[in-house]
């Protein structure tokens, strides 16, 4: 086998390779023999790694006739992509991590498995060691996955714990997950959401047999989550998380059982205390798959990080090599579905919006005005404070995505409203 980079990733890799090199053979029945590691700096010192491995030419490396499967670790979209793709056109089968690249361009990866015999596989992807994509892929291929939702960002995760537990703002939380290594130096990618869109797009796909890019993702990140919106939870017995969410949207006269699309989003949102993801704290991730048949299904551990990736890539190589063996290719990706996805302005969601407003007669009517003025019906609402305290607090009925982002700059243009001090969406039960 070929290992393409030698990060915290792939040297977590090679060490596993070492020492569980007898055990592997056996539950594979065959050694596994590792010819070679790409990477840029050859010279850099890597504990535990033979540098009589290493290797520049990382081209030469995935055509080799002696490698069998290359393990992707390089992360990024090229070179990755174009390796990977070598490789499979070679024979070869091949392992990635590469979440960023499977959510932008996954259907040529697969179009090229299908091709050329060969598998691939990508458990660590999305959620590190937690084993989520196999069952999508296997275990659940004969139900009917209605939902996905979860938490798949480890560095946001900590961070709004933080901030709830603690008192935290986000600028200290977020330094503070960078000392422990939980959050890199430029931290956009998960504090952005791009992480967790990423892998929303791999979980809708294969959940929901259809198409899905990063681009088709709705993605919003933490970087606005207020210590307002952190209290406002807390009042409601509520937690914040940065929520991946994944599901059918049934069609108008309920007859296509497939729905009339699929909503894919990344946000942060309420969700209540008694909520099995709201005791999901610091780093780790958590994911809920509700299928026809099997129900409520949750997968929890630690969502990355070296030996975590590592295990899930060991994972699918045992897989992939005792297809090898045995001359009997894995499952291939099918998205016979074809269902679109839908603008996130169409996804029935709801809303907590808290208003600094004039303390008057006649606030609450003219505020319950503008929500009816949008078709959104309100669940719940409450007046605290008084004079320059007064505020409102409105909790919303599921309505479209758009009349409630319309329903919210309605707010901001009356009279009586002095400020929006808080606004969020509320998942779980009505």
């Amino acid at each position: 086998m070929a290992l393409l980079g030698c990060g915290v990733v792939g040297t977590e890799v090679v060490r596993l390779l070492n020492e569980q090199a007898d055990d592997l053979a056996a539950r594979v029945g065959a050694p596994l023999e590792l010819a070679g590691i790409a990477v840029r700096r050859p010279d850099r010192v890597r504990e535990g790694v033979d540098r009589e491995l290493l290797t520049t030419d990382a081209q030469a490396l995935v055509t080799r006739d002696d490698v069998d499967i290359v393990i992707e670790v390089i992360g990024g979209i090229e070179p990755a992509r174009s390796l990977m793709l070598e490789a499979m056109k070679s024979g070869k089968s091949v392992i990635t991590a590469n979440k960023a690249l499977l959510a932008e361009d996954g259907a040529t990866l697969f179009a090229a498995a299908r091709e050329y015999g060969a598998d691939l596989y990508y458990e660590a992807s999305v959620a590190g060691a937690i084993p989520l994509l196999r069952p999508l892929r296997e275990s659940l291929v004969g139900d009917h996955v209605h939902r996905v939702l979860g938490i798949v960002n480890g560095t946001t995760n900590y961070i709004l714990d933080q901030m709830d537990t603690h008192g935290a703002g986000f600028n200290d939380a977020l330094e503070e997950a960078q000392s422990l290594g939980y959050a890199e130096a430029d931290p956009t990618a998960d504090v952005e959401g791009f992480d967790a869109a990423a892998k929303a797009a791999i979980l809708a796909q294969l959940a929901f047999h259809t198409p899905v890019t990063a681009a088709d993702v709705h993605r919003e990140g933490i970087t606005e989550v207020s210590a307002a919106d952190i209290a406002g939870a807390q009042g409601m017995d509520c937690v914040v998380k940065l929520l991946a969410i994944c599901e059918r949207v049934p069609s108008a006269d309920g007859h296509n059982g497939n729905g009339r699309g699929v909503s894919v989003r990344v946000y942060p949102a309420m969700i209540p205390r008694s909520h099995p993801l709201a005791s999901v704290r610091e780093a780790y991730n958590a994911v809920f798959v509700e299928a026809k048949s099997a129900g409520s299904l949750m997968f929890y551990g630690a969502g990355a990080g070296g030996a975590p990736t590592a295990s899930a890539v060991l994972g699918d190589l045992v897989a992939v090599a005792r297809n090898v063996a045995g001359g009997t290719p894995g499952p291939v990706e099918v998205t016979y579905a074809e269902l679109p996805v839908l603008p996130m302005g169409e996804t029935v969601t709801r809303y907590y919006i808290q208003v600094d407003v004039t303390d008057e007669a006649g606030v609450l009517a003219t505020v319950a005005e503008e929500f009816a003025r949008h078709g959104v019906s309100i669940q719940a609402v409450r007046q605290v404070g008084l004079g320059e305290e007064a505020q409102l607090v409105v909790v919303t009925h599921r309505a479209p995505d758009a009349a409630l982002a319309a329903t919210v700059e309605g707010l901001r243009g009356l009279e009586i409203v002095r400020e929006v001090t808080s606004v969020m969406r509320v998942e779980g039960e009505e």
